[in-house]
């Protein structure tokens, strides 16, 4: 199964620290527009936190990829947004 690692920049896709703060970034940006920062913030927290002692390296591999597809579906989404047009997706 191919990686969505690959789609961030190196240095964000191999540090889980790194990642964990982009996370926050976004939710916090998303809780800003949606007036529920907090509630998006403490999701993030609560994932990430969840998952603190896992040791499995695919499992991890996998929880990378969740949170690498999280990020990217944002930015498309912003995107969108800003362009008025649909970024289309590969199958």
């Amino acid at each position: 199964m191919p990686t969505l690692q690959g789609s961030l920049p190196p240095e964000l896709a191999n540090n889980v620290v790194r990642l964990y703060r982009e996370c926050l970034r976004r939710a916090t940006f998303i809780g800003k527009q949606q007036h529920n920062t907090e509630l998006v913030v403490g999701m993030v927290r609560q994932q990430f936190k969840k998952h603190m002692n896992e040791t499995d390296p695919e499992k991890i591999h996998k929880l990378k990829d969740d949170a690498a597809r999280g990020l990217i579906n944002h930015m498309l989404f912003e995107s969108e947004k800003l362009t008025g047009r649909k970024v289309s997706q590969r199958s």
